[in-house]
């Protein structure tokens, strides 16, 4: 068969429900009263002492970073950002007109072998950034337009995010944070979030213990946190809320990255949102799927999916009642 097109994509006809509408006047990022009360220093206190042994994520290597000790995900102590810019290829909900503020951190604790941006989150390309200046570029961001501040790729440093946070609250950041993450977070981790948080942007990506061993780097426990950690997140922040202009305030938006021969296990993912969050819970079917630096060592991830897979699993998601799905 051949791979799939964009104009198949578009005819797959995947509508979405209409999001909650909150006017932006009636709104303020919850981070902003967690820093007036001393919460957020509380909190930023306490995430940089898991440096000491580190748990960020569910990997738990204990290393100590504060030493500049590295686990799977390579990273230290210091933030290391590749870049940071208006980003126009996200979610509608996130991009509108001036764009999302998103700033790409480099190293990660997925390490998945068919990674399009593996020369950030593998080999690591980026600068060391101060806990202040990483919160100039938030500011910046801001300043430029941008509608929310996009952290992608937050998880093994989140210590220094909560902290450069408080910086840019103190220069008038005011636009919602958005946390762009694979999905394997623990549970105790996002609880110090809470709060802090206004929109989550996790990846579920297999719903099988053996795909996330084969391709990202052994985490064969995948489908049973990210499951957890999306759920807390949905008790977090709920569904998708907008502005009277369509652009997200607050609420969880996940992404679902098609892959060959339903390895992602698709059929089961929109089983799980349905079921154990809600059907109107905003979920971003993916067709980009093709073969990035290491896919075609695996024959089975070696090509890209075809038109017919990707209708199957906008059919899947139908079936299962979903109402508020993304087009490609």
């Amino acid at each position: 068969m051949d791979d799939c097109t964009r104009r198949e994509f578009l005819e797959a006809g995947v509508a979405a429900a209409v999001p909650r509408v909150v006017r932006r006047k009636d709104w303020k990022p919850a981070y902003v009263a967690l820093e007036e009360s001393g919460v957020l220093a509380a909190r930023a206190r306490a995430l940089e002492a898991v440096y000491g042994a580190c748990r960020l994520c569910p990997r738990r290597c204990g290393v100590n970073r504060l030493r500049g000790e590295k686990g799977v995900c390579r990273g230290t102590a210091r933030a290391k950002v590749y870049s940071a810019h208006a980003h126009f290829g996200e979610e509608r909900p996130l991009v509108g007109r001036g764009g999302s503020g998103t700033i790409f951190f480099s190293d990660c604790n997925l390490r998945c072998v068919y990674c399009q941006n593996w020369e950030i989150s593998h080999r690591g390309d980026g600068s060391y950034l101060s806990d202040e200046a990483l919160g100039r570029l938030m500011t910046d961001l801001q300043s430029s337009g941008c509608h929310n501040i996009n952290l992608v790729t937050p998880t093994h440093l989140v210590p220094n995010i909560v902290a450069a946070l408080r910086y840019a609250i103190a220069r008038g950041l005011r636009v919602p944070l958005v946390y762009n993450c694979g999905g394997y977070e623990p549970v105790e981790i996002l609880r110090l979030l809470d709060g802090i948080v206004d929109i989550y942007l996790p990846d579920y990506k297999y719903t099988g213990g053996a795909e996330a061993a084969r391709y990202s780097e052994g985490a064969a426990d995948y489908p049973a946190v990210a499951a957890a950690a999306i759920e807390e997140m949905h008790r977090q922040v709920g569904e998708l809320i907008v502005d009277e202009q369509g652009i997200a305030l607050r609420g969880l938006m996940i992404r679902h990255l098609v892959l060959p021969d339903n390895l992602a296990g698709t059929d089961r993912f929109v089983t799980f949102v349905a079921r154990r969050l809600t059907p109107s819970t905003y979920v971003n079917v993916m067709a980009q799927y093709r073969p990035e630096y290491r896919a075609r060592e695996f024959p089975e991830l070696a090509r890209r999916i075809t038109g017919a897979e990707y209708r199957r699993a906008i059919g899947w998601a139908r079936e299962a009642g979903l109402v508020t799905l993304d087009r490609e």
